[in-house]
């Protein structure tokens, strides 16, 4: 079996987070979220990633990121650009916005050889999810076989304002039946809220309730389905919202569970989440990395 490959989607624009994101410092060494993925991912056995940069930024990715990991790790790249489409499809006039999470895996395709991993490049997952996503995707599975992931919805949250969730709901053998975006999502007590009005109601979430972060594990058929699924998709939605339709990832395992194609077994893990998606995020990150770094769970220098 080919190695398990870390997909790590990195071309996002960080517009909520008012910059580059990915790129922005999370500890005294100038040390990004990114390279903590990358060290867990790692320590857990992966050994091939691919991040999927924009062209515009690539050198000064590499120069600020990349180099540093390059010698540890079989780090390529892959480049999520708008005229990357289907034969019959072309960008729309004025379009910036890159086309969603699934199409920026399906421009990594030509790099993935085997099962394969993807995660958020601002995401901060955590060592324990990391190991159960490379436990699984090591093992022999049938081809239809996936797995994600999945957090408390209360270790997800921020104070700084809403994020957006994969609100996930399972059957009795822990396998993923439907996952539903909700795209308004702050904390409450003893769980949290969405709303789907900008917040004038809400509706309850009890906490553990399962949420997705994006940390998905897939056998390499599941390329063959992002893949074939993106012409519709934009046959459907460019019609009617050219300039910001998003192909989305988890809509295409949710499709497969919904035709009896794939499972997709929910790996349940306690780590707490951190990401920036405020700016005023940064600095709960920073501190929560300083307190990771003084109980002896990563060194300062990570590369070194």
């Amino acid at each position: 079996m080919n190695q398990p490959t870390l997909v790590i989607m990195a071309a996002g624009m960080g517009s909520r987070f008012g910059g580059n994101k990915q790129i922005t410092p999370v500890d005294d060494m100038g040390q990004v979220i990114l390279d903590y993925s990358v060290y867990d991912a790692h320590r857990a056995g992966f050994e091939n990633v691919v991040c999927v940069i924009k062209h515009d930024f690539a050198e000064d990715f590499h120069r600020r990121i990349g180099s540093r990991m390059a010698g540890k790790v079989n780090l390529t790249y892959a480049y999520q650009e708008l005229d990357m489409l289907p034969a019959g499809f072309s960008v729309p006039e004025g379009r910036v916005k890159p086309f969603g999470t699934a199409h920026a895996v399906l421009c990594a395709k030509e790099l993935i050889h085997g099962p394969f991993c993807v995660v958020n490049a601002d995401d901060f997952y955590g060592a324990d999810a990391f190991r159960q996503a490379y436990d699984f995707l090591s093992q022999p599975h049938a081809a239809t076989e996936h797995a994600m992931v999945g957090y408390a919805v209360e270790n997800t949250l921020t104070e700084n304002g809403s994020v957006s969730r994969g609100v996930c709901e399972t059957d009795e053998h822990g396998r993923l039946t439907s996952i539903t975006e909700r795209t308004y999502i702050v904390p409450r007590p003893g769980g949290a809220a969405f709303s789907e009005d900008k917040g004038q109601s809400f509706t309850f979430i009890p906490a553990g309730t399962v949420v997705s972060m994006n940390l998905w594990c897939f056998q390499h058929s599941m390329l063959d389905e992002i893949s074939h699924r993106f012409s519709a998709f934009l046959r459907e939605n460019l019609p009617v919202n050219p300039l910001k339709c998003e192909y989305y990832l988890p809509s295409v395992p949710n499709q497969c569970i919904r035709e009896g194609k794939a499972t997709v077994q929910v790996l349940h893990t306690p780590e707490k989440w951190f990401g920036m998606t405020y700016h005023e995020d940064l600095e709960k990150v920073r501190g929560a990395i300083e307190e990771m770094k003084a109980a002896g769970k990563y060194p300062d220098d990570l590369w070194r």
